[in-house]
């Protein structure tokens, strides 16, 4: 069922451009009113008028920009659909779009966008994707955890839909080469968390191994086995957490 979505996913990315291109700031350096006979020549004035400031090139401020822009692209894809719909996530929630309807097969289906700096190199990731979260919803995936939409275990599919590119500090944009791949999570699943003081589940960091979707379990099956586990630290918060909504399941039925 989710290969529909997966192939769908991939056609309309190939449609996407990375669109923040500047922080505009207000600027009085030039004649108004303001006239441009297109996108480039805008920009071009808005540039020499002094209203661009340049992106933050801080990994997680820059990635935060560039995934509110391909989520409100994907979500402005789906209204064009007639039968699927599709809901924005909370920012620190679980997935970041939920996609559901006829179109896909039914059911709801779970979209995770990642964005990831490539090193020098153009082999690998600046750093290790972050998969999921272990020690919750991932741990738990019968219970239904703040920030989600529901319990992990109700998704048809998770997809993730990784955003790759190469910093240039000397542009406004900062990202470069933007790359989109779309792969099924445990598909590029590595046996590394991709923090040492964090309970994240990590992808593998070879671009081609993303691409191709080769990740180092070799079913789905094996991905789960492991990471489910995996001796994952559990706070006090959550485990303040995770007794409330054992209880509630308990009390619930």
């Amino acid at each position: 069922m989710s290969e529909s979505l997966i192939g769908w996913l991939r056609e309309a990315c190939s449609r996407y451009r990375v669109e923040p291109v500047a922080v505009y700031r207000e600027s009085l350096d030039h004649e108004w009113p303001l006239t441009a006979k297109d996108e480039e020549d805008l920009q071009r004035q808005l540039r020499g008028g002094g209203h661009f400031l340049p992106l933050p090139k801080e990994p997680a401020a820059l990635a935060n920009i560039l995934e509110v822009s391909l989520v409100d692209f994907i979500l402005n894809e789906i209204l064009a659909l007639q039968s699927a719909t599709a809901e924005r996530g909370t920012e620190r929630g679980y997935p970041d779009i939920e996609i559901a309807g006829k179109q896909f097969g039914g059911g709801y289906h779970a979209v995770d966008v990642k964005v990831a700096r490539r090193k020098k190199s153009g082999a690998s990731t600046q750093s290790r994707i972050t998969l999921y979260t272990g020690n919750t919803y991932f741990r738990y995936p019968q219970l239904h955890w703040p920030g989600t939409f529901r319990p992990f275990q109700d998704y048809k599919s998770h997809l993730d839909l990784l955003v790759l590119y190469t910093l240039d500090e000397d542009s406004l944009a900062r990202a470069q080469d933007v790359e989109l791949i779309v792969q099924e999570a445990w598909k590029i699943g590595s046996k590394q968390r991709s923090s040492t003081t964090r309970e994240y589940i990590g992808a593998v960091t070879s671009i081609n191994d993303l691409r191709a979707g080769s990740g180092e379990f070799d079913t789905e099956e094996a991905f789960y086995a492991y990471w489910r586990k995996f001796n994952f630290k559990i706070g006090k918060a959550v485990q303040q957490q995770l007794d409330r909504l054992l209880a509630d399941q308990k009390e619930h039925g």
